[in-house]
């Protein structure tokens, strides 16, 4: 086989195991050896913790659906750590009529790792879940998070993010498919070990398990549960533990969240070496294949198209990889459809096509953000009013 052929086959495996394979492979294990939890309704303390920087529109919603937890209320708290917030925020926590909600202050902004360093040094809960601002919970969402911890193996859990339906657009929708799709991969992966990574909008941990994480992480939902598996623990999805959200309604507002997590991941790569190492880290196997994979993505697409390009010249082959060349440039043409004419993303395919390429673009981005910006763990973000769903933190 040629060198161009070579990395056209190379390629293409690659891509279609990050984004077929390894789900195939997650369902087929999951089925194969399965690892069970053992839940219990179990009452320990618990510490819920929201990290805000200037949310006043936001505030008071969120302490309300925290306080509204099915869970014996002698037992939980709240704790609203303001990460250098200069408008109303603080007055609104500190006037809140509940012994059990605190607020722990910052006057300048330093990000949220590490205002999430100071939140655990001052709790002496058993429990601390961890939630963003702008998330609505389920009234149960605690109680089946808590559940997962009478098994002594289970370190951290993770809850589920789902988006509401109301004024979703087209490209919201497709977001919302991607999304299904990934906590389809959590939950299988947490099936046979370990989900890489949780739900940043509502996730639960042992105290004991949480390790001091550096103030400049960005992705510190995926930093902290792989710590946690490390120490040789559990990391699993809960389905019945709800978050709700709404998802971006253009490609231009995923980017700006999308971009920065893509950046988090590099960063989480190169900053922590042990996470690459087969003799620590038990499922390096599902962080290569969720992680590392999807980074390698847009640049296995590129060598595909290029390889095929060059293909194309081989007199024996030409019908085959003219074939697989013509696929190539209607898909991204089909994208480009979508990313420049809306109303065309109507159409199912047109839209999954959009959101596909645009992700993997936003990997190339996410890298770019990594090596040029020397502050990405500082969120940029405006307040909105809370009616649409989106908040400062």
């Amino acid at each position: 086989m040629t060198f161009a052929g070579t990395v056209f086959f190379a390629s293409v495996i690659a891509v279609a195991y990050t984004f077929a394979g390894y789900a195939l492979l997650l369902m087929i294990w999951a089925r194969l050896a399965p690892r069970p939890v053992r839940q219990a309704p179990i009452n320990p303390s618990v510490a819920i913790v929201v990290v805000v920087h200037n949310g006043s529109g936001l505030i008071k919603k969120k302490i309300d659906t925290c306080l509204a937890q099915d869970y014996p209320p002698e037992q939980l708290r709240v704790l609203i750590v303001s990460d250098g917030s200069d408008d109303e925020t603080n007055h609104i926590v500190e006037t809140f009529n509940d012994a059990r909600v605190r607020l722990l202050p910052f006057p300048d902004r330093r990000g949220k790792a590490a205002c999430l360093n100071d939140a655990v040094a001052a709790c002496e809960e058993e429990i601390i879940v961890f939630t963003d601002v702008r998330q609505r919970l389920n009234p149960l969402a605690v109680r089946h998070l808590i559940d997962n911890f009478a098994d002594s193996t289970v370190g951290a859990v993770s809850g589920q993010l789902m988006f509401e339906r109301s004024g979703m657009t087209g490209f919201g929708e497709s977001i919302d498919a991607y999304w299904r799709y990934e906590k389809h991969l959590r939950r299988l992966e947490g099936l046979i070990h370990s989900t890489v990574g949780v739900t940043g909008a509502l996730y639960a941990l042992r105290r004991s398990c949480f390790r001091e994480i550096p103030p400049q992480t960005i992705l510190d939902d995926v930093l902290i549960p792989m710590n946690t598996v490390l120490q040789g623990y559990r990391v699993i999805f809960e389905d019945g533990a709800l978050a709700y959200d709404r998802p971006s309604t253009s490609a231009s507002q995923e980017r700006v969240r999308k971009v920065r997590t893509l950046a988090g991941n590099f960063q989480l790569l190169f900053a922590h070496p042990a996470l690459l190492a087969p003799w620590r880290n038990p499922v390096l196997l599902q962080l290569i294949s969720h992680k590392v994979m999807r980074l390698v993505a847009p640049l296995a697409l590129l060598c595909a198209f290029v390889a095929n390009i060059a293909l194309v010249a081989d007199a024996n082959k030409a019908a085959f990889f003219r074939t697989t060349l013509a696929l190539q440039a209607i898909g991204y043409a089909v994208a480009a459809l979508g990313a420049l004419w809306a109303p065309a993303n109507g159409f199912r395919l047109i839209k999954l096509a959009s959101a596909f390429v645009s992700l993997n673009w936003f990997v190339v981005l996410g890298f770019i953000e990594f090596i040029s910006n020397r502050s990405p763990h500082l969120w940029k973000s405006h307040q909105v009013p809370s009616s649409n769903g989106r908040s400062t933190s």
